[in-house]
């Protein structure tokens, strides 16, 4: 989807590694419901990026560990917001 709109992620690593540890995480501490927790933090992960794509057509945008980890700084600190959020 974000291609059609001429922006192209690339996910390297470190951002992989950091979306495996959250998502284990909000499993181990909130009901564990596998690999959907991942669709979850994917959804969450890329609802920023898709929703300002038509401003960065032409952009090439890296997912990394920082990226992650900011992206999901306030739900991850709020164990709370992790059981229904996550």
């Amino acid at each position: 989807m974000l291609a059609t709109e001429g922006v192209a992620i690339e996910f390297n690593d470190s951002g992989l590694a950091e979306i495996a540890r959250i998502a284990a995480r909000a499993n181990s501490k909130a009901e564990n419901i596998g690999a959907r927790r991942l669709y979850t933090i994917m959804e969450h992960l890329l609802d920023e990026i898709s929703f300002a794509a038509p401003e960065r057509s032409g952009a090439q945008m890296t997912v990394d560990a920082a990226y992650v980890t900011n992206a999901f700084k306030d739900l991850t600190d709020n164990e709370d917001l992790t059981k229904y959020i996550l």
